[in-house]
């Protein structure tokens, strides 16, 4: 399988999303500069990591959204390659039109930072079909900014037509009917705001992330 990650300036989780991908697939991901406006050939899965791109200046993602490598990812997803925002890639993939709705500031304005239980829900999915649907996982988060929010008939669509993939067992942010994560409506497009990268090994206090890697290994490697 072969996969890139890009790096924003302010990213943090780059090199955690990279070792989690190599760690699945044997392979190293190649690491892409925000600034360059040209992926490399043959990608199967671009993936957006966590972190602070830009500072968080004006809006979370929204200055990396227009960063010149988005132009290159936007026209990769609509070709219908893997693309995996976390946490700020998450943001980046809203502010960039590629998932509907926004991550605005968590309800009571904190940062948080600890361990949330998760409910898959859609377990038919590239990302997730090493996942029992209904089942409930454990992921870290670490955001500031992630309160997912959509207009009342993007969330009944969204949730109409499978498009709502992880949610929050209880209220965490204050995002819209608890939701972590979703996916486009061609099924190569997910953003999440919990970090699957960070439990892929029991050093690491757990493995509820590896799936994922595993799922996508299985789809595209």
């Amino acid at each position: 399988m072969k996969s890139a990650v890009i790096v924003f300036p302010g990213s943090n989780c780059d090199r955690d999303l990279a070792v989690a991908i190599e760690t699945i697939t044997g392979t190293a991901p190649v690491m892409v500069w925000h600034r360059d406006a040209v992926l490399p050939d043959g990608l199967d899965l671009i993936a957006l990591p966590g972190g602070f791109s830009y500072g968080d200046y004006l809006r979370s993602g929204a200055m990396s959204a227009r960063s010149p490598v988005m132009q290159a990812v936007i026209a990769a997803a609509g070709q219908g390659r893997a693309v995996l925002g976390v946490c700020n890639g998450f943001q980046v993939l809203t502010e960039a039109g590629l998932l509907p709705g926004a991550l605005m500031r968590n309800a009571g304005l904190d940062f948080i930072c600890r361990d949330v239980s998760l409910t898959i829900e859609n377990a038919h999915t590239m990302f997730t079909a090493r996942y029992a649907a209904g089942s409930t996982i454990r992921m870290p988060v670490a955001h500031h900014d992630g309160n997912y929010v959509a207009d009342a008939a993007t969330l009944d669509r969204l949730e109409g037509e499978g498009q709502v993939v992880f949610r929050y067992a209880e209220s965490v942010n204050g995002s819209a009917r608890n939701i972590a994560g979703i996916i486009n409506d061609t099924g190569n497009v997910l953003g999440l705001m919990p970090h699957p990268e960070r439990l892929i090994e029991p050093a690491q206090g757990g493995t509820d992330g590896r799936a994922m890697f595993e799922a996508l290994h299985a789809a595209l490697g």
